[in-house]
């Protein structure tokens, strides 16, 4: 099979042959019929995160299911399924209180140390890490049943594999981790595909008040398509006092989508009193973000919430989206921005980064 694989920290994505053990246990063998380029990979490969290399990135994944682990109770050959980067235990105390995405023991989902790794370069002996236990940019892959969600077979593939990350992260986000009701206002800081999602997700969730904020116009005007009601070039105006203007004192909540120290504060700035700022942008590692103190934070009442994974119950959530795409409640068709081959893929995050994509690229010829 084809794989884009990452050999050292910073380098290209380079296209190479690859192999794949045969499952066992709880794993499942799926052809990979879609996998998205998130920018948290970009993230990964410049920064690490901790990553040894080579590296298989990749962790938007749908596709079916050839074979399964002698374990497996969840999925048979022929299932459609949607992968996410969520790797839960299911008996520690998070996993057991709701709160799969906060598993004490990820690793339950990855093969131990005495046994051999699940993807190799051809014809040699070297392995490579398989990137949360999905290393998607690959015709195939084995992941852990618990990684998995079995989606309607109407779903397009390409439209699939976006729910695994993008839309439970930024959907999530305003459903899960925010509450977001009818009427409320909110602010969304970065306008990709997690921005996106969660654009959608207000609408979903009834926000009458949904702007989006960006530097750049023609994003800003995609972004209406997703449900955007006001539009903020930040670049151009005062985004936090243009929010306040719009809302007549601030939003419900804030939301910052891209990982960086001032639109964090911006984010804790835009929210009313009694609201609150959701981090949900990827910071670099280390990164420390000055926040107001009494005046603008305790008196104010508001308060400041990192969001992994959009607070995400995989298991139920990713069936629920594909569920309300085809209904029509949630777009993901425009989301899709190209798709390409996996060898595009480093040209097309060359574009991510440039910040010339719209939405979301898609492999879907491996």
């Amino acid at each position: 099979m084809k794989m884009s694989v990452v050999n050292n920290l910073g380098s290209a994505f380079e296209t190479v042959e690859g192999e794949l053990d045969q499952p066992i246990g709880y794993e499942v063998h799926i052809t990979v019929k879609a996998s998205g380029l998130c920018h948290s990979d970009l993230h990964i490969r410049d920064e690490g995160y901790g990553s040894p290399f080579p590296t298989l990135l990749g962790h938007e994944i749908a596709g079916i299911v050839e074979n399964v682990g002698e374990l497996v109770t969840e999925f048979k050959k022929g299932d459609h399924v949607v992968g996410c980067l969520i790797q839960f235990c299911g008996h520690c105390q998070e996993c057991l209180s709701g709160h799969t995405y906060l598993c004490e023991h990820p690793e339950y989902t990855l093969r131990t140390k005495d046994q051999k790794p699940r993807v190799k370069f051809k014809n040699s002996d070297q392995f490579l890490f398989q990137q949360y236990g999905l290393g998607g940019f690959a015709g195939e892959a084995l992941v852990h049943q618990h990684q998995l969600a079995k989606v309607p077979d109407e779903i397009p593939f390409d439209k699939a594999c976006i729910l695994g990350c993008s839309t439970v992260t930024g959907a999530g986000a305003i459903i899960n981790t925010a509450h977001i009701r009818p009427g409320d206002s909110v602010a969304i800081i970065g306008t990709g595909g997690v921005g996106l999602n969660a654009i959608s997700g207000a609408k979903v969730a009834g926000a009458t008040t949904i702007i989006a904020i960006d530097l750049v116009d023609e994003k800003l005007e995609f972004a209406k398509k997703f449900g955007a009601t006001h539009t903020i070039n930040s670049g151009k105006e005062d985004a936090i006092a243009k929010v306040r203007e719009i809302t007549n004192g601030g939003v419900n909540a804030a939301f910052e989508v891209i990982g960086l120290i001032p639109t964090a504060q911006q984010a804790i700035g835009m929210a009313r009193k009694g609201g609150g700022a959701y981090l949900i942008g990827l910071q670099k590692p280390k990164t420390e973000i000055p926040v107001p103190g009494f005046e603008g934070l305790i008196a104010q009442n508001k308060k400041i919430e990192g969001v992994w994974m959009g607070s995400t119950n995989l298991k139920h959530d990713i069936p629920m989206y594909a569920k309300m795409y085809l209904e029509g409640r949630m777009n993901l068709d425009d989301l899709v921005s190209e798709t390409i081959s996996i060898d595009e893929v480093d040209d097309a995050f060359r574009r991510l980064k440039e910040g010339k994509v719209l939405g979301r690229s898609v492999i879907t010829s491996f």
